[in-house]
């Protein structure tokens, strides 16, 4: 798809492929359009459907390298932690909404320039240079070993003492559940039938409501089922489903789903409740099981650690790809110094004027006023 302006990218998306493939949530939607317009990483958060249609534009000698399965919407924001089978910790990349085939270096930049955003608005102390020597390290060495999941238990203590520091209260994080739950009657069939299949009991009563949350996934539908199990709550949670907005940037509007494809071949320890059933992607939710962010990690953390284990883990997902990793292998050899800083500059600068248009674009645009009336409706 040739290139557009950011407005007409959003409307374009939001009109040509949200809406075919999910019911718009219009109260979250003008939300999201509002948080674009407020913080520049933000933006960059919302706003992967633009980013990958500039990505052949803004760096066109890495559109064409060795392609993997790629998460296409990696930001320093989209790690988190979970339980595994054993109930042990896990440290890895939050979620895959966007994953598709694509060069392994697109991953690497977005990761990097979201860096850059983060640096600029106080929310990392890393010099940039040094931040991209990080990511570099983590993501080579993590393909040179053949990758391992950050199991936060014998090893990882630095990377486990910053994801526990920031573990959420489950009083506070249950009572914010239980806020939303006046929001919603009754929900869809097929999302009610979703969210009983991730109980670990047949026939548990629950109290099931929409949820809004997150900042690219804004707009589609997102449903949660709270419930009570031997004496404290547990939560469960679907959102839509929608093939990658790669496919929005090839002018497409419909294509395969990879995230199951992601989850069964990447080097990560098993979620056992993170699945797609039924065109909706399904996950349990708690304090323990979310996405970590920047700001609430520890403000001692060793950055240098944090960005090489975030560029270690993009690794692992890549060599989900593994018959494609002797190439892209051969591929960041070839690559010149200081390239991944070079492009990822490229590309936060390149938001970063989409963002300035967005944001005048949506202070003289009605529909942000909408975004109170469709929350009280």
């Amino acid at each position: 798809m040739k290139s557009m302006d950011i407005v007409t990218s959003t409307e374009l998306y939001e009109k040509r492929f949200l809406a075919r493939h999910t019911q718009i949530v219009q109260a979250d939607l003008y939300k999201k359009y509002n948080d674009m317009a407020s913080d520049p990483f933000l933006f960059f958060r919302a706003t992967a459907y633009q980013r990958i249609c500039r990505f052949p534009v803004v760096c066109p000698r890495l559109f064409t390298l060795p392609k993997v399965l790629a998460v296409i919407d990696l930001h320093v924001d989209n790690y988190g932690t979970y339980r595994d089978h054993e109930g042990r910790l896990i440290w890895a990349i939050n979620d895959f909404d966007e994953v598709f085939l694509y060069s392994f270096a697109v991953d690497l930049v977005h990761l990097a320039a979201s860096v850059k955003f983060a640096i600029e608005s106080g929310r990392l102390g890393i010099g940039f240079g040094k931040a991209c020597r990080m990511i570099l390290e983590g993501y080579s060495e993590s393909l040179a070993c053949g990758g391992r999941p950050f199991v936060l238990q014998e090893e990882h203590q630095e990377l486990r003492a910053m994801a526990v520091a920031r573990l959420k209260d489950p009083v506070a994080f249950f009572d914010k559940l239980k806020a939303q739950t006046t929001r919603m009657q009754t929900i869809p069939d097929v999302a009610d039938s979703a969210l009983k299949t991730l109980f670990p009991l047949p026939d548990m009563q629950y109290k099931a409501f929409q949820r809004t949350a997150g900042e690219g996934s804004l707009g589609r539908q997102r449903f949660v089922a709270l419930s009570e199990l031997s004496g404290g709550l547990i939560a469960r949670e679907v959102k839509a489903a929608l093939p990658s907005c790669a496919l929005f940037a090839e002018g497409k509007y419909d294509g395969p789903l990879y995230y199951t494809q992601m989850l069964d071949n990447a080097v990560r320890a098993r979620d056992p409740f993170l699945k797609v059933v039924d065109k909706f992607i399904a996950r349990r939710l708690a304090p323990d099981c979310s996405r970590i962010e920047l700001t609430s990690l520890p403000k001692d953390r060793d950055e240098a650690l944090l960005l090489w284990s975030m560029g270690f883990d993009a690794g692992n997902h890549h060599l989900g790809s593994k018959e494609a990793i002797p190439a892209v292998q051969k591929a960041l050899g070839k690559l010149k110094d200081n390239w991944l800083r070079d492009n990822a500059l490229a590309m936060q600068q390149d938001n970063l004027g989409d963002f300035k248009v967005w944001r005048k674009h949506w202070k003289n645009n009605p529909r942000k006023d909408l975004i109170a009336a469709n929350s009280q409706s």
